[in-house]
């Protein structure tokens, strides 16, 4: 079984950065893109960055130009880089593999909790 690992949030003011990793076990990473996921209270996951096998990645209009997604295959592990961050970018961010259609393919980790606030 996949396993997803989630790391890396905690409480920031806006215009502050933080950097989430999400650790993945059995080594599938390099097999599949990889995407990183928000949820609020109440509302549905949104997928807010994904990197491919060949790390081209895209982005929700969002976080363009903000937020940088990478991936390491050596250590199986998937970054988001997160610059200027706003207050509606609080969220639990998640990771998963992502298919043709944005969905995801394993269950979900435990995800990390994002706060923005002054």
């Amino acid at each position: 079984q996949v396993q997803l690992v989630e790391s890396g949030g905690g409480l920031v003011q806006p215009g502050e950065s933080l950097r989430l990793s999400c650790a993945v076990s059995g080594g599938f990473t390099v097999l599949y893109s990889m995407g990183w996921y928000r949820q609020t209270p109440g509302k549905q996951r949104e997928l807010v960055a994904s990197i491919s096998k060949t790390h081209a990645t895209n982005y929700a209009d969002s976080v363009k130009g903000r937020f940088t997604v990478s991936r390491d295959s050596a250590s199986d592990t998937v970054y988001l880089q997160m610059n200027s961050l706003k207050p509606e970018d609080t969220a639990v961010y998640y990771c998963n593999g992502v298919d043709a259609d944005g969905l995801s393919m394993f269950v979900w980790g435990q995800g990390t909790q994002v706060t923005v606030s002054s």
